[in-house]
């Protein structure tokens, strides 16, 4: 399926859309994400709740089959100063199959901004629902955390 507007929201059933939707997203917010990846709990579970706190930079991914607790990216490094919350989504559910996307610093391989985008397992909306300024580094270790 490709992407849908339905009102004011994006739709869609892929992660593709997803991705095509955090691209758009990123476009718009000036930092382009060149790199993707999709997170994967190490049960192989691929549906998370998320907390986020974009002032810190921190995301926290909860798995729903095994309640594993993943600091996704850089997070480990803020979360002391963090105050996360739960993210919901419009139709209220809290579960998501999540995509982070990266810009990097032009002819580096360095991070320069993160986004995180969601796909609701139960409306399938997407969209992006957490982004901040990163200064995490290799956009690939980043990328390998999520």
């Amino acid at each position: 399926m490709a992407l849908t507007k339905k009102g004011e929201f994006w739709y869609g059933t892929t992660s593709g859309d997803t991705q095509a939707e955090l691209r758009s997203y990123s476009v718009a917010n000036g930092y382009e994400a060149v790199r993707y990846a999709s997170s994967k709990c190490n049960c192989g579970c691929r549906t998370f709740a998320l907390q986020t706190d974009e002032e810190a930079g921190v995301a926290i991914r909860i798995c729903t089959d095994c309640g594993q607790k993943h600091l996704m990216g850089d997070s480990a490094d803020y979360i002391e100063e963090a105050a996360p919350e739960a993210h919901e989504c419009v139709c209220e559910n809290e579960v998501f199959e999540l995509m982070s996307g990266v810009s990097v610093y032009e002819g580096t391989h360095d991070a320069r901004w993160y986004y995180i985008a969601c796909h609701c397992v139960e409306c399938n909306l997407v969209g992006v629902f957490a982004d901040w300024k990163c200064e995490a580094g290799d956009a690939a270790a980043f990328l390998a955390k999520v």
